[in-house]
């Protein structure tokens, strides 16, 4: 029996764009099945609560399907290497958009080697369109009136100006 290739993609997906979707589904080429691991991470300051990412991402993935490459989407919190220590993942993979990311993952990749050296970090960089693509400028350009339709999905779009109503009904 020939042993599945078990990836992971981390991230709080806070919201999930564009760029994400062109991860994964690049991602799906490298492994036989694909986690997407929605980090908890409330230091961020989400907007949209944990439930709510792991909805929307499971309502973007699903479009994603593949004879190749099956994908789940689940949360976890805590150290990312034991999390792929339990789901059977070799293969971390991490999005690269600029040399500002490079810094931080490089220290991350370093880290996460020295508590499980047989877990190997692959990036992928971004692709040309979407390489300034962030979740933090998508949500400041929506909460400003922006249009931001071509950096998510439609339905993610939705879930935005959804979010945002509720924000300034609460009087944020």
């Amino acid at each position: 029996m020939v042993e599945r290739r078990i990836g992971i993609y981390p991230g709080t997906f806070d919201p999930v764009t564009n760029g994400h979707i062109d991860i994964i589904r690049r991602a799906q080429k490298l492994v036989d099945h694909l986690i997407v691991a929605v980090a908890v991470n409330v230091g961020k300051g989400p907007m949209f609560n944990f439930d709510e990412r792991i909805a929307i991402v499971n309502e973007e993935v699903a479009k994603l399907t593949s004879a190749q490459c099956s994908i789940e989407v689940r949360p976890f919190e805590g150290l990312l290497t034991g999390f792929a220590e339990q789901a059977g993942a070799a293969m971390i993979i991490r999005g690269l958009r600029a040399v500002t990311d490079f810094d931080y993952e490089f220290q991350m990749t370093g880290m996460n080697a020295r508590l499980n050296s047989e877990i190997q970090t692959v990036f992928l960089m971004a692709s040309e369109s979407h390489q300034f693509i962030a979740s933090r400028l998508v949500k400041e350009i929506a909460r400003l009136g922006g249009d931001v339709s071509s950096f998510v999905s439609p339905n993610v779009c939705k879930h935005l100006l959804k979010a945002i109503a509720a924000e300034k009904a609460a009087g944020n």
